[in-house]
């Protein structure tokens, strides 16, 4: 287990391979998400991924969930704010990439990581993105489906699995619980943003989504006409995990001509 520290904020890494001429990946995981979560079944999804694209690749934890250092306080004076997101991709990640010393990456996001992703590459110079079942804008199934989370979380089971990745899995439950429920947070949008992207860019989606519609790809087609899609059947909000041979193909495809 490896740490960099981001602004006094130690966060927990794993890099898969050497570097090659490639541009490396940086993945960037979901709401729930670390580190250790990208693996399932004892197989890292990263790692695969690198493997079939000859490429490098970062994964990290952001503040509060893995191994990274918690979010004090994570339901007062430390509660996320709307622009949480924001912050994350032009604050955050520019500084961790510059520590790496890595430029022009391609990014691959999940849900948080996927909306993270595109408000990155609105604003800094990267070599593509790819974005797994993306957030451009809050729908009322996604805030129905973190309520219900809420009970699972309390009275349920989800606290004790979540518990497996995350060193204070209070941190990463609810700093991610509280922002998306709350008044504020349902302004979230990020269409302005995607017009800027004129950098390679593949977006994913589960029909099955519980998250979200496909609004949220037809929004992102109006924002950024030049998206590739791929829209999965028989597959909810975790195409790297419902369909992962599909989705590595469908990425190592995408990633191939940019060699």
């Amino acid at each position: 287990m490896n740490f960099v520290e981001i602004a006094g904020v130690r966060l927990e890494i794993q890099a898969i391979g050497e570097p090659t001429g490639l541009a490396s990946i940086v993945f960037l995981h979901e709401g729930l998400g670390s580190v250790s979560l990208w693996t399932q079944h004892g197989r890292s999804w990263p790692e695969a991924v690198c493997h079939a694209t000859g490429r490098a690749g970062l994964v990290y934890s952001r503040r509060g969930y893995g191994q990274s250092d918690a979010t004090p306080d994570v339901r007062g004076t430390g509660r996320l704010a709307p622009d949480y997101m924001h912050k994350e991709a032009w604050e955050v990640l520019p500084a961790l990439l510059a520590v790496q010393g890595m430029a022009k990456p391609v990014l691959l996001g999940h849900s948080d990581g996927a909306s993270i992703a595109l408000l990155h590459a609105s604003r800094h110079p990267v070599t593509a993105s790819i974005v797994m079942a993306p957030h451009l804008m809050v729908e009322d199934m996604a805030v129905q489906a973190i309520a219900e989370a809420t009970v699972a979380f309390e009275s349920g089971g989800l606290r004790e699995r979540l518990a497996r990745h995350h060193a204070d899995v209070n941190s990463a439950f609810w700093q991610w619980n509280d922002i998306w429920l709350s008044p504020a947070f349902r302004s979230f949008d990020l269409r302005p943003d995607c017009r800027r992207i004129s950098t390679p860019l593949l977006a994913i989606q589960g029909i099955n989504d519980e998250y979200g519609t496909m609004a949220q790809l037809d929004e992102l087609a109006l924002a950024a006409p030049h998206t590739r899609q791929l829209r999965l059947v028989d597959c909810g909000h975790s195409p790297q995990r419902d369909q992962p041979d599909r989705t590595l193909e469908a990425v190592a495809g995408f990633l191939r001509p940019l060699a």
